[in-house]
């Protein structure tokens, strides 16, 4: 495949500012690159060269918008720069793989529109990373879904005790909410009549 080519398939995926960065990345370690199709377990992976696969791949859900690939493209690339640096004897997501992360996420901060590149500004700002600015971060990052609606932001935090709701990233388990408890509720699950705890963050659907 020809630089153009594999560029092409790049512009395809994530912000044109990024194809250019992303491509010498690549390059430069000679990385295979696997957009797959959407998985429920996980939105990327990073593998390093081991017996049996003797190469540096990462792996990234091709269904995303540009700007949550980009996201999870950061991510993984950071993995890969934390094993050149330290191997595999570190935690996943540890001080090692948070620095590589950030400085990551600074260098394309241009490539993101300004509402999540102000968010970004404020989660590399330290270390250790900000884990509710991830999570808002995540929540803006759906704007730009092509069937993004406002109703896409509903979280069992905003539901009147008594609302009947499904779990938009669990949707099979029907629930009843029955008692907020500081940042977790109380949920009765309609179809085996369990009490179960979910956090107040979840995106819900209600169910008519």
């Amino acid at each position: 495949m020809s630089p153009e080519e594999y560029k092409a398939i790049l512009a395809k995926y994530m912000p044109a500012p990024a194809v250019e960065p992303v491509y010498d990345f690549m390059e430069q370690y000679h990385v295979f690159l696997h957009i797959t199709r959407k998985r429920t377990s996980k939105l990327g992976d990073y593998r390093w060269p081991q017996r049996g696969h003797n190469y540096q791949e990462i792996s990234v859900n091709g269904d995303m918008n540009p700007y949550q690939f980009l996201m999870v493209l950061l991510h993984e690339m950071a993995h890969l720069n934390t094993h050149q640096r330290h191997g595999n004897d570190i935690q996943p997501h540890g001080h090692e793989w948070q620095e590589q992360y950030r400085q990551l996420l600074q260098q394309y901060l241009p490539c993101f529109p300004d509402d999540i590149a102000t968010l970004i500004a404020q989660y590399t700002a330290r270390i250790p990373l900000s884990r509710t600015i991830e999570k808002q971060i995540d929540a803006q990052l759906r704007h730009y879904d092509p069937d993004y609606t406002p109703t896409d932001d509903l979280t069992l935090n905003q539901l009147a005790p008594g609302t009947a709701f499904r779990i938009v990233d669990k949707p099979q388990k029907l629930f009843r909410a029955l008692e907020k408890r500081r940042t977790r509720w109380i949920c009765l699950g309609l179809d085996d009549n369990r009490q179960y705890l979910v956090s107040g963050t979840a995106r819900v659907i209600v169910e008519v």
